[in-house]
């Protein structure tokens, strides 16, 4: 039997239209850290100098965002430094990038300001390891953060600052509800406005605003760095408080490498009018303690003998020698001593 086709001429030239596909909605992220940033959306046309300048431009908006918190991180000092005081302890808490960031801030004190390792100390999600390598999931384990907290012996009296970007890691806000439990103060550090259910626990919010990163959720990025800037203030704020610095001078720090001895030796031959060689038997004598050996030095005392009169001047060595520090001068043409 034939077939009949239509010729080719009267084949009508356009297919009939397909019926549309619907459209999926859109999925939003509530978290500032999460958003797109349409100012490096083309970035991966960039070149190299181009790349630069993108990131210096997001970078540069992340003081006025730290400077927008000052009360809050006021706060967190003065918190900080009434748990030294009383014998507390400060404990950083958090997970990934903040986690490391915290870790970082704690370890820096021992050498500069000459604490006990055990006063401020960091906490990260999934342990020592996390720290050189990601530990996937870490965060969202929650029991781990009470175990963690009690194998610190975190306990009534110490300071708990959680440290999540995002505002919602699972990891700290376990972490902050267990410390509130016990009788601990609490902080957080975010840069996205957390949910109702972590600012529950949280005695102190400190909340920059960095806005979208340069790569979308790359929050060690500006969010990284409005952390490590916060953190910075908050011990340098207590440390400075507690007496650890004379005038701006690292005061408290112990010579435990050649760098500090030279950092110490110059200090105080500078405080104390001395050459190199006498300001390294001062600081022998103080046993390797700037601060001790400054003291010695105005009242003319033992080593036991300043460490009481410092006691009693709350550690403060402006109120244990009634003397201001040198003044700044310019030493763009001082001789340096060997």
């Amino acid at each position: 039997m034939r077939v009949l086709r239509p010729h080719p001429a009267s084949r009508s030239p356009h297919p009939a239209p397909r019926a549309p596909h619907p459209v999926p909605p859109r999925i939003i992220d509530p978290r500032v850290t999460e958003k797109r940033n349409p100012r490096t959306a083309n970035i991966d046309l960039a070149s190299p100098l181009e790349i630069v300048d993108l990131i210096a431009a997001e970078d540069a908006r992340v003081p006025d965002a730290v400077r927008s918190q000052r009360e809050a991180i006021a706060r967190a000092i003065e918190e900080a430094e009434a748990t030294f005081r009383r014998g507390g302890r400060l404990f950083y808490v958090g997970a990934g990038t903040s986690g490391r960031l915290g870790v970082l801030d704690a370890s820096e004190m021992p050498p500069t300001y000459g604490t006990n390792p055990e006063m401020v100390q960091g906490i990260i999600a999934g342990g020592h390891k996390a720290l050189m390598r990601s530990q996937e999931g870490a965060e969202d384990r929650l029991e781990s953060a009470v175990e963690d907290l009690s194998a610190h012996g975190v306990r009534k009296g110490d300071f708990v600052i959680g440290i999540a970007a995002s505002g919602t890691t699972p990891y700290v806000r376990r972490a902050l509800a267990h410390a509130r439990e016990i009788g601990a103060r609490t902080g957080l550090v975010a840069c996205s406005p957390p949910p109702d259910e972590t600012l529950a626990y949280v005695d102190i919010l400190i909340l920059p605003i960095t806005g979208p990163e340069v790569v979308t959720g790359s929050t060690r990025m500006k969010a990284g760095t409005a952390t490590k800037l916060v953190l910075n203030t908050i011990t340098s704020g207590a440390m400075i408080r507690l007496g650890k610095t004379y005038g701006n001078l690292m005061v408290d720090l112990r010579a435990t490498n050649k760098k500090l001895e030279d950092r110490s030796e110059r200090i105080i031959a500078e405080v104390c009018e001395l050459t190199r060689e006498d300001a390294r038997a001062l600081l022998e004598r103080a046993g390797g303690t700037v601060k001790l050996a400054i003291v010695m030095h105005f009242l003319g005392a033992s080593r036991d003998e300043a460490e009481q009169a410092l006691a009693r001047a709350g550690g403060i060595i402006r109120k244990a020698i009634g003397r201001e520090p040198p003044p700044v001068g310019d030493d763009t043409g001082a001789r340096r001593q060997p």
